[in-house]
C-alpha cells in the first residue's frame, strides 16, 4: 500500500470515528499513532511520538494564552456581565420592531468580546434572552434562531481560541488575527440586524416592538457596560499598540477580570472554584485535540498526503479563484459534521501548502491571516446547521420547549447573511487586513 493511499484510509477511519461519537482529541491521537506506527513500521517509535507531542503540547508557552482566556470569559459570566450587556442593549433598541432580537445579537457581539467561545456565549444568551422575548409575544422560530446564530459571533469576536490555534499552527500573530476578525464581526453583526429590522417591519408579529424607555434610563443603562468596554480596550488596545503579547493581554484580562467580579461584588469561593473547573475542563478539552492533532500531522506528514494535494492542485493549474471556491465548499460541508476547532486542525495541515501560494490580500502573512478571517467565519456556519449545529444544542438544551427542528430554520436565514459576509471577505480583503496594517504600523 502507498503512503498517499495510507494517508486517505487514515482520514476515512477518522471521519468514522468522530461518527461513531469518539472524543476529537482521542480520535485524532488514536488515528495519527496507528497511522504513523504502519507508515514507519514501528509501534514503539510511534508511541514514543505521541508521548513526545503530548509533553511538547502541554508544556509549549504559547498555548497558556488558551486557559487564561477562558478564565477571563468564566469569571466575567459569573460577574453577571451579561445580563448587564443584555439590558444595556434593551434600554437603547426595545422600541424598534424585534428591537430585543437586535439586542440580543449586540449583546452575544459585546459578551463574544470578552469570552471568545460560541457555545458558551449561546448558552448565555439563552438564560438572559429568550425569557424575555417570549414575555413580549416574539415568535420563538426568530427568538432561538437569533440567539443561537449570535452565539456563533465568538467565534469571529477576539478573543478566540480557534484564532489562537490557527495562529501557533501557521507561525501568525495571534494579535493580528484577533485584529482581523474585529471588522468582519461587526459587518455580521449589522447583517444580523438589519435582516431582522426587515422581517419585523414586513411581519410585525415576529417581534413586536416595546414600549420607549427615556433617555435617562438609556444612559444610566450605559453604566452596566462600562467593565466590558475596560475589559476589551486593555486587552485589545494593548494588544494593537505592541504593548504586550497575547499571552501577557489574556493574563491581563484574567486579572482584570477577577477584579471586575470583585468590585461588582459577585465573587464568592463557590464561583471562583466553578470558574476555574470550567477553565480546566474547557483548556483540557482543547489541548487533548491540539496535542492529538499534533500527531495526526505528523502522520500525514510521513505520507505525504499535504505535499501531494497540493502539488495535484498545482498541476491541475486552476484559477486561484477556482481553488478557493473547493476549499471553501469543502469546509462548508465538513462544518456541518465536525466541529469547529477540530476542524481547523484537521484541515490545516494539509492545505497550508496550497493556501501559502495564494496571493489574495499580498500574499504572504497577509494572505495567511486574511485566509485564518475567512476560515473561522466560515466554520460559523457549522455551529448553527444540521446535524451537529452545537449552537442550536444549546439553546434547545436550555429552552427545552422549543423543538430543535425550530431553532434549525429560525436560524437558517442567519447562514445565508454569513454567506454574504464571507463573500465581502473574499471581494474585499481589507476587510481583514486593515486592522492589523494599522497595529503594525502604531507598534513600528
Amino acid at each position: 500500500m502507498s503512503l498517499t493511499l495510507l494517508g486517505i484510509l487514515g482520514c476515512i477511519v477518522l471521519l468514522i470515528l468522530l461518527g461513531l461519537s469518539m472524543p476529537v482529541g482521542f480520535a485524532l491521537a488514536v488515528v495519527g499513532c496507528g497511522g504513523y506506527a504502519l507508515a514507519i513500521g514501528d509501534l514503539a517509535g510511534a508511541g514514543h511520538l505521541l508521548l513526545s507531542s503530548c509533553y511538547e503540547t502541554f508544556s509549549k508557552y504559547d498555548l497558556s494564552v488558551i486557559p487564561l482566556f477562558i478564565f477571563m470569559g468564566q469569571i466575567t459570566y459569573h460577574a453577571g456581565i451579561s445580563r448587564r450587556l443584555y439590558d444595556a442593549a434593551y434600554h437603547w433598541l426595545s422600541w424598534l420592531p424585534g428591537g430585543l432580537a437586535m439586542a440580543t445579537v449586540g449583546a452575544c457581539t459585546a459578551f463574544g468580546a470578552i469570552c471568545g467561545s460560541g457555545p458558551a456565549t449561546a448558552a448565555t444568551m439563552s438564560a438572559v434572552a429568550l425569557p424575555e422575548m417570549r414575555r413580549r409575544g416574539y415568535d420563538m422560530k426568530l427568538a432561538s434562531g437569533t440567539v443561537a446564530a449570535g452565539g456563533s459571533l465568538g467565534m469571529l469576536i477576539p478573543p478566540s481560541v480557534v484564532f489562537i490555534v490557527y495562529g501557533i499552527m501557521t507561525k501568525v500573530s495571534p494579535a493580528k488575527l484577533f485584529m482581523s476578525g474585529v471588522l468582519p464581526g461587526l459587518l455580521i453583526t449589522l447583517l444580523f440586524c438589519l435582516y431582522i429590522g426587515i422581517a419585523c417591519r414586513i411581519n410585525p408579529k415576529l417581534g413586536p416592538a416595546g414600549e420607549p424607555t427615556t433617555m435617562a434610563a438609556k444612559f444610566k443603562s450605559l453604566l452596566g457596560i462600562i467593565e466590558t468596554i475596560i475589559l476589551f480596550t486593555v486587552v485589545m488596545g494593548g494588544m494593537f499598540l505592541g504593548w504586550f503579547t497575547p499571552t501577557e493581554a489574556a493574563a491581563i484580562g484574567a486579572g482584570a477580570g477577577v477584579i471586575v467580579a470583585l468590585c461588582r461584588g459577585a465573587l464568592t469561593w463557590a464561583i471562583l472554584r466553578k470558574a476555574f473547573l470550567e477553565t480546566m475542563r474547557t483548556s483540557c478539552m482543547v489541548l487533548i485535540i491540539i496535542a492529538g492533532a499534533s500527531m495526526f500531522g505528523r502522520f500525514l506528514g510521513v505520507t505525504n498526503l499535504p505535499s501531494t494535494l497540493a502539488r495535484t492542485l498545482a498541476e491541475a493549474q486552476m484559477p486561484q479563484a477556482v481553488t478557493l471556491s473547493v476549499i471553501i465548499l469543502g469546509f462548508i460541508i465538513a462544518s456541518c459534521f465536525i466541529d469547529a476547532l477540530a476542524l481547523v486542525m484537521l484541515t490545516i495541515p494539509i492545505l497550508l501548502p496550497v493556501v501559502q501560494k495564494f496571493t489574495f490580500g499580498g500574499g504572504g502573512e497577509q494572505t495567511m491571516i486574511w485566509f485564518g478571517t475567512l476560515i473561522v467565519l466560515v466554520t460559523q456556519i457549522g455551529v448553527i446547521t444540521p446535524p451537529v449545529g452545537v449552537n442550536v444544542y444549546v439553546v434547545g438544551g436550555i429552552a427545552r420547549d422549543i423543538p430543535l427542528q425550530k431553532i434549525f430554520r429560525g436560524a437558517m436565514p442567519f447562514f445565508l447573511l454569513i454567506v454574504i459576509a464571507m463573500l465581502f471577505l473574499i471581494f474585499f480583503p481589507q476587510l481583514a487586513l486593515w486592522l492589523p496594517h494599522l497595529m503594525q504600523k502604531l507598534a513600528a
